[in-house]
């Protein structure tokens, strides 16, 4: 039976765990450039998450489909925590590069377990409301992460902020505990080892084939959200060395988008029940990657504030939708392998993505690479849109 109780205890084990990630985040990235004062040096962190997944990602999802849902979520909560509280004691810039890649490689179970059992706990018809108050939750952690970890780093140093994103870990890995053990039907087989594996992958492939509809609103919007976030690489650079804006005002930009993004996470949960799912898919990152050309089109903070708010507040409503149409379109039984590819994917995509960025930013202006990037993510989203809306039977 459903309960709401249930869903919100599981939205602020979520919550919390994100509002760790993003009081670390910011502090490492500023001390990256801060460092080195180099745009790909700051790029690479946001390489070493998809390698990860790469190398995970190729048989998690087969250990996903067969294992207690709710254990694997407090198992790789409570290790990233135990991981994460090592790092202030590592002096080496590769050394902690080294703990980063492990928390990732671990946290890469994390994101397609958690839609397994989210898509299990909550019924179809309240998925759609779900999803926007979890996307409250991320769009709050995003706004008080990076300005607490501002103050953090301004009164006790970086350390403590990597000590409360390991706290952060095991309270999320605590509160999941509580919930129930919701597994559905798990893999029985008595095939294992390699063998099993093979198996595994042909379910996949028959499901990518069968499910032509899904793939291609998958690749659309994929495509469209990796672009903005190869541009995120960039960022940070942008803020700080093209519109001249001290560490302090990058933190405000941070902590305003954040703010939008609950507004739109807000709205999105009130009027779930009367728009129609593909709007908040197709519209959602329309607006989005409207967003990121406004912001690579900025002069000032005002320009930057202003795209950023957009920003925020429309990627609620596409992360929240599709959250929704994956959700709906995959089965619970696959779901784990299905997510686990998907991931792969997306991170490869993200690699090329961020690589070719980096490398024109370098030999190009930042200015123009990345507002053609954008003006690309615009065109794709444009597409999703419009597909959507002619297939508005399917999208459910």
């Amino acid at each position: 039976m459903f309960s709401w109780k249930n869903s919100i205890l599981l939205i602020l084990g979520i919550g919390v765990s994100h509002l760790g990630n993003w009081i670390y985040l910011v502090a490492i990235n500023l001390y990256i450039l801060n460092l080195t004062g180099s745009a790909a040096a700051v790029a690479g962190l946001f390489i070493i998450r998809p390698i990860a997944t790469i190398l995970t990602n190729t048989w998690a999802g087969s250990v996903i489909d067969r294992v207690n849902k709710k254990r694997m979520l407090v198992t790789v909560d409570l290790v990233r925590g135990a991981i994460v509280f090592v790092i202030p004691f590592i002096e080496s810039l590769w050394g902690i590069y080294g703990l980063i890649f492990m928390i990732n490689l671990i946290g890469s179970f994390f994101g397609p377990t958690s839609q397994v059992y989210i898509t299990q706990l909550v019924p179809v018809e309240k998925r759609q409301r779900f999803n926007s108050l979890m996307s409250t939750m991320s769009s709050g952690a995003f706004l008080v992460g990076p300005a607490l970890s501002g103050v953090l780093i301004m009164y006790f140093g970086t350390d403590v902020s990597i000590f409360v994103n390991a706290v952060t870990f095991l309270v999320c890995g605590g509160i999941i505990a509580l919930l129930p053990n919701i597994n559905g039907a798990l893999i029985n087989s008595k095939v294992k080892g390699i063998q099993a594996w093979f198996n595994d992958w042909k379910v996949v492939a028959s499901f990518f084939k069968r499910a032509s509809y899904f793939v291609f609103v998958y690749i659309l919007f994929q495509t469209a959200m990796l672009i903005g976030f190869a541009l995120d690489s960039q960022e940070v650079t942008y803020i700080k060395q093209y519109l001249g804006l001290s560490d302090e005002y990058y933190g405000l930009l941070m902590s305003i988008t954040g703010a939008g993004s609950i507004a739109g996470a807000l709205i999105a949960a009130l009027i779930a029940s009367k728009v129609p799912l593909r709007f908040y898919i197709g519209g959602g990152v329309l607006l989005s990657s409207l967003g990121y050309v406004l912001f690579y089109s900025s002069f000032n903070f005002i320009s930057a504030l202003i795209a950023f708010i957009i920003l925020g507040f429309f990627m609620a409503f596409a992360n929240a939708g599709y959250a929704t149409f994956f959700q709906n379109h995959v089965p619970t039984n696959i779901m784990g392998r299905i997510g686990s590819v998907a991931n792969i994917i997306q991170s490869i995509i993200q690699i090329m993505f961020t690589l070719i960025l980096g490398f024109f930013a370098e030999i190009l202006t930042l200015q123009l690479v990345t507002l053609i990037g954008s003006l690309i993510g615009l065109i794709i989203s444009f597409l999703l849109l419009i597909y959507l809306i002619k297939k508005a039977d399917a999208t459910r």
